[in-house]
């Protein structure tokens, strides 16, 4: 082998383990490549961790104070639950007192009422007894419904003292309390007896309202205590009056909700009714009247000065006064 040839050899050898070297060069090149990347990944991961940790350690600090809030809470509600026992328990006691003490009044009170019940037939078999003898007694003293009377009727009366009686029918007050003997109630003008019965009494006794409507007028008209009185004071021969426009407006006031054209209507049966009621004791006059230049007529109902009704007597002036009257019948 000469000199050349072995050059050669050793020179292909020497370039397939250059070869070989950069072969492998590259692969640990590549290999360092991926490992840096895997150290980086590493890092990002170990980063998270870090912030992980961080939340964690932060919502750990959180749970530990919310733990510490809650059991501050319980230990509240722990002394308000023994607060709430100490309370029921005194709660207790005194229904227990209360209890005691309502047991003991109710005996009292049963006891009483077996006195005042004694008491009460007592008094009314009394009362029975003195209207029997021809006793008024005062309205207020009086229970109608259990007293037992004959037939079982008792008459309202109405004295000029101003106070109401009651006393059976037609009986005269043996102690003469009234300066004027009081007149029964048949005595009295269908209108006088209608005027002194209640509102309930005078719906039981007509369903007219026109009627009920007389009666509440005339009562206006004689009793001070109504308020709505439309009557206006007369003279010579005329005691009182009354104008059918300010009764329309009267009727208006009684009867809420009644339409003006309604209201016309139930004037003239009013008037009709108060005449009839009245045994035509009032009277109606027409008047021609002026009023924004122009001329009307209107109707007047008039109380005359000479009118006679029972239990009234009217002076010179035409003022009408009132003598003590029978209120109603009970019974």
């Amino acid at each position: 082998m000469n000199t050349g040839t072995l050059e050669n050899d050793l020179l292909e050898v020497f370039c397939e383990e250059l070869r070989a070297l950069r072969a492998k060069n590259d692969r640990l090149t590549v290999r360092i490549d991926e490992l840096e990347q895997t150290v980086e990944s590493l890092e990002a991961d170990a980063d998270e961790l870090e912030n992980s940790v961080d939340d964690l350690e932060t919502r750990t600090d959180g749970l530990e104070s919310q733990t510490k809030t809650l059991e501050s809470r319980t230990g509240t509600i722990e002394q308000s639950v023994d607060d709430i026992d100490t309370t029921h328990s005194q709660l207790e006691d005194r229904l227990e007192t209360d209890e005691t003490q309502i047991e003991r009044l109710e005996a009292l009170a049963e006891a009483t009422r077996n006195r005042t019940g004694a008491n009460k037939a007592r008094l009314e078999e009394l009362q029975a007894r003195e209207l029997e003898k021809g006793a008024h007694l005062r309205e207020t003293n009086v229970d109608v419904h259990e007293i037992d009377v004959p037939d079982g009727t008792l008459e309202r009366v109405i004295k000029t003292d101003g106070q109401t009686y009651y006393r059976l029918p037609d009986q005269a007050d043996p102690l003469d309390r009234s300066e004027t003997t009081a007149l029964a109630h048949g005595d009295l003008l269908p209108i006088q007896q209608l005027a002194r019965m209640d509102e309930d009494m005078r719906r039981a006794t007509t369903n007219a309202l026109p009627t009920r409507l007389a009666a509440k007028l005339w009562q206006a008209r004689t009793d001070p205590n109504v308020g709505d009185d439309p009557w206006k004071q007369g003279c010579k021969e005329v005691a009182e009056y009354l104008e059918a426009s300010d009764l329309k407006h009267w009727i208006r006031r009684q009867e809420s909700g009644t339409s003006e054209t309604y209201a016309k209507k139930l004037v003239s049966r009013t008037i009709d009714a108060i005449l009839d009621l009245s045994k035509h004791r009032l009277a109606v006059h027409k008047r021609t009247q002026r009023k924004n230049g122009l001329e009307y007529t209107e109707r007047r109902l008039i109380l005359p000065s000479d009118a006679e009704t029972p239990g009234n007597t009217t002076d010179t002036s035409g003022t009408d006064r009132s003598a003590p009257e029978t209120a109603d019948v009970r019974g």
